[in-house]
């Protein structure tokens, strides 16, 4: 069924398709019977995870960027995914960067985003953090925001955010905002969570670091966050490629920072998962917990029940 909604889907741009899909979602969730239904057809076998004392009900979740604005919680969590991150979400709504931004590549199972944290902002994403499995938001900062001033975007971000979510995820690693990846670098990431004040902080970082500066980073957020998302996309076709070409990249980085984080330090592992065997390469490589985007767009709603069930 679904490969030929894709194919419908596919004929489409591919923000276009996204909008078609997302609007869609939007309508089912609020059919109490439609949305009872599909969480019937998408129950999973329980596996919980444990993690800084959260139940997750399978370790599999959906990553940000998908579900920006928070609009889709419910349909997601029908679906079966573990747990659902939102955003990311600046202080102030903006537009994000002009259209077309977002490319699909078939051949390679990937995407290309060039988005530039398009979202509603803050105060009203706030409003739509209800969620029947943990739920964090991906926050960073105004497009036009100096970096000297982006730990205080970082900060509103929480104190706005924060109340209604079970984890706050910090990005400093998207490509599409120019120099944010700058505040990878220690003396920024120390002043960020610094002035992020929530129960669990993840900080999400990018695959494109060179061993010395994931050293200094790892230091940084074992001192001062609750753990780490391996890995955002790469920079490596001009713009965020995320999907199978990242699998082996942000794998690699996972297994570098669980070396360097040592035993008992949870990470997220996220690129390139499209099968059960990359679910448990990247458990190998050191996460606790996986997130999923791109296979979503290319292998369809049945995905997160799917690879719980080959668990």
């Amino acid at each position: 069924m679904y490969r030929l909604i894709r194919k419908l889907l596919f004929a489409a741009g591919a923000e276009t398709a996204h909008e078609l899909a997302a609007a869609q979602m939007m309508r089912l969730q609020q059919i109490a019977i439609v949305l009872r239904a599909i969480e019937a057809l998408c129950r999973v076998p329980e596996r919980p995870v444990e993690l800084l004392g959260l139940t997750f009900r399978t370790p599999i979740g959906i990553a940000a960027g998908f579900d920006k604005n928070a609009t889709m919680i419910p349909f997601l969590a029908a679906l079966g995914f573990g747990f659902i991150e939102v955003g990311t979400v600046t202080p102030r709504p903006q537009p994000g960067n002009p259209k077309p931004r977002l490319f699909r590549l078939p051949e390679q199972r990937a995407l290309i985003n060039r988005m530039g944290f398009n979202n509603d902002g803050a105060d009203a994403v706030a409003e739509r953090l209800i969620a029947p499995v943990p739920l964090f938001v991906n926050i960073g900062k105004n497009k036009d925001t100096p970096l000297e001033n982006a730990a205080d975007d970082y900060a509103i971000c929480a104190n706005k955010l924060g109340p209604r979510a079970d984890a706050i995820v910090i990005n400093v690693s998207s490509p599409n905002t120019p120099s944010l990846r700058d505040l990878q670098r220690p003396e920024h990431l120390e002043k960020i969570l610094g002035v992020v004040h929530h129960e669990r902080v993840f900080v999400k970082i990018a695959p494109d670091i060179d061993d010395a500066l994931l050293g200094e980073i790892c230091d940084v957020c074992v001192k001062r966050a609750s753990g780490m998302i391996c890995t955002n996309t790469t920079i490596a076709e001009g713009g965020g490629l995320s999907g199978a070409p990242l699998m082996a990249k942000s794998t690699e980085i996972l297994a570098k920072v669980r070396k360097n984080a040592g035993v008992g330090y949870p990470l997220i592992g996220v690129g390139g998962i499209f099968t059960a065997d990359d679910v448990r390469a990247k458990m190998a490589a050191g996460a606790d917990l996986v997130q999923l985007y791109t296979s979503f767009i290319y292998e369809g709603p049945a995905l997160p029940s799917r690879l719980a069930r080959a668990l």
